[in-house]
């Protein structure tokens, strides 16, 4: 893994280019997202300790159909994904830690999935408050009001509830 600082809005993945890289976030944030027909639907934090990446283009060498951004200045660590390859292919414990973290990234993936059919934005904002606080300090409001599914506007009042 090499070490790389890049400036906040980076874009780190496009949509429909195949990325070559998977990052490891030892500094900043990171959000994952999607054009919508009148913005942009953001659907994925990433902050430090965690692994940024298309899943597409990783998986499937297919273009993603997400673009990664960069929201703070940060530091990364960068693996090219066939290096990842080969470690995962020579090293038994590398490959069963890909493996682990595999698992626990469906996990969580499947926990905002049940969490958005069966809890209201008010709720899922409350767990959000509870789970990482940072991120609603170092994410700017309108992020996290489509992370949510909602306007700014919603997300105003959700807040001031809660107050």
């Amino acid at each position: 893994m090499k070490p790389i600082e890049l400036p906040k809005h980076k874009i780190l993945a496009e949509a429909g280019q195949v990325g070559r890289s998977v990052y490891f976030i030892e500094k900043g944030i990171a959000r994952a997202y999607c054009e919508g027909r009148e913005n942009q639907v953001t659907f994925w934090f990433g902050l430090e300790g965690d692994f940024v990446f298309s899943y597409n283009s990783y998986i499937n060498g297919r273009p993603g159909y997400e673009s990664i951004e960069l929201l703070e200045n940060s530091l990364l660590y960068e693996i090219k994904d066939d290096v990842l390859q080969t470690l995962f292919q020579e090293n038994i414990e590398l490959a069963n830690w890909g493996r682990k973290l595999a698992e626990l990234e469906l996990m969580k993936l499947e926990e905002r999935y049940i969490a958005r059919l069966f809890k209201s934005a008010s709720e899922c904002y409350q767990e959000l408050l509870n789970t990482s606080p940072l991120l609603i300090r170092r994410i700017q409001l309108g992020y996290i009001a489509s992370y949510l599914g909602v306007t700014q506007v919603t997300l105003s009042r959700i807040r001031a509830e809660i107050r």
